[in-house]
């Protein structure tokens, strides 16, 4: 029992060293760990989409029609890839390059706008008269971007190139004429030593 003591206290140490170790990392720090769709992809992806949009001849059609820059919204962004891809983010990044392009006037989503109905709901009750937001009153959206994440992935082994094509388009919601269709394609070589796939 004694003998066995020393080798109880080794494993203790060893197994206090091998813990969870945390870096911290710059948001904007590119670390592709699996190969896997990632925050960079997201991100990089949006921001080039977003520019090939609006440097197209409809955004300049549009402005000279209108006499403004035209308000669009972001409908849905399938995801019909293999892997689980939170389009939600995805979204939010291309809300986000949009707004920040100020080439464009932006409306809130389809659950947004109903938070904001339920609030002057509830204004019409609680608020007063004067600071009330009245019914009514919402910008319309000219355009609405949507579109889906598709992926290729070809595996051998530990060894597989994956291939992700992101589709947009651009709708004209008064005619439903596609004004703009984008693409953009990311290609990864990954290798694993055991094939995880």
């Amino acid at each position: 029992m004694l003998k066995a003591l020393p080798l109880v206290g080794l494993a203790l140490v060893l197994t206090a060293c091998g813990g969870t170790s945390v870096q911290r990392m710059d948001e904007g720090s590119v670390k592709d760990v699996s190969g896997r769709w990632n925050d960079t992809d997201s991100r990089l992806v949006a921001e080039e989409m977003i520019a090939d949009s609006l440097s197209r001849p409809w955004y300049g059609a549009a402005q000279a029609k209108l006499g403004k820059n035209p308000t669009v919204i972001v409908g849905s962004v399938k995801n019909q890839s293999q892997e689980h891809i939170n389009t939600d983010t995805f979204v939010e990044d291309l809300q986000r390059s949009l707004i920040n392009s100020g080439k464009v006037e932006f409306v809130a989503s389809k659950g947004e706008r109903g938070e904001v109905r339920e609030e002057r709901l509830d204004q019409d009750t609680n608020a007063e008269e004067s600071t009330r937001k009245a019914h009514g009153q919402e910008t319309g959206a000219d355009f609405m971007l949507s579109g889906a994440l598709n992926q290729i992935v070809d595996q051998e082994g530990g060894k597989a190139v994956v291939f992700y094509q992101t589709n947009l388009k651009m709708l004209d919601l008064k005619t439903n004429k596609i004004v703009w269709n984008g693409q953009k394609k990311l290609k990864k070589f990954v290798k694993r030593s055991k094939a995880g796939w």
